[in-house]
């Protein structure tokens, strides 16, 4: 390993750490749906199919949807309002912005808002199959059940009755 790859790994490893504690994927989807939105705005006006009034807010909501996704990445404390938000914007990009950019923009921040709403900051990392599974093997070879009993052999284990918290 040379000296010139650890400080790009305490760079990922710190951007995974920012990553960690935000909903990431849920702010990006919003603002990529915004930024497409805004996009669809320039096409020509052979595609465009709303101009005049809605004009206004045809440039308006998908502005304010790229600015909720930024939000939510930098400010994720008051992420379920920035989502909530954010879905309504794109829903209501359907009627002022060609068809919510042509359904692609709305549909990556309806995508994104329910992601951020959905996410839990002091969540566990998730243990992957394989680790779990590994896991129970090494605990059952630990109690020295073998396949007499255990997680998922379909034998009880442990005491049964009111003491063990079952109805009598």
């Amino acid at each position: 390993m040379s000296d010139t790859d650890t400080p790009r790994r305490g760079v990922r490893s710190a951007f995974r750490k920012w990553r960690a504690g935000r909903p990431f994927w849920g702010g990006l989807l919003l603002a990529l749906g915004g930024a497409e939105i805004l996009l669809t705005e320039k096409a020509s006006l052979k595609v465009v199919l709303h101009i005049g009034m809605q004009g206004l807010a045809g440039y308006l909501l998908p502005a304010l949807m790229l600015l909720l996704g930024l939000l939510i990445l930098f400010n994720p404390t008051q992420r379920l309002f920035y989502s909530i938000t954010g879905v309504l914007l794109a829903l209501g990009t359907w009627l002022t912005s060609n068809l919510g950019g042509f359904f692609i923009g709305l549909l990556l921040g309806v995508t994104g808002s329910c992601l951020a709403f959905g996410w839990l900051p002091d969540q566990e990392p998730r243990v992957s199959r394989r680790k779990r599974r590994r896991a129970a093997r090494e605990a059952k070879a630990a109690t020295g059940l073998g396949s007499v009993g255990g997680v998922g052999s379909g034998v009880p284990v442990g005491p049964l009755g009111p003491e063990a918290g079952e109805p009598a």
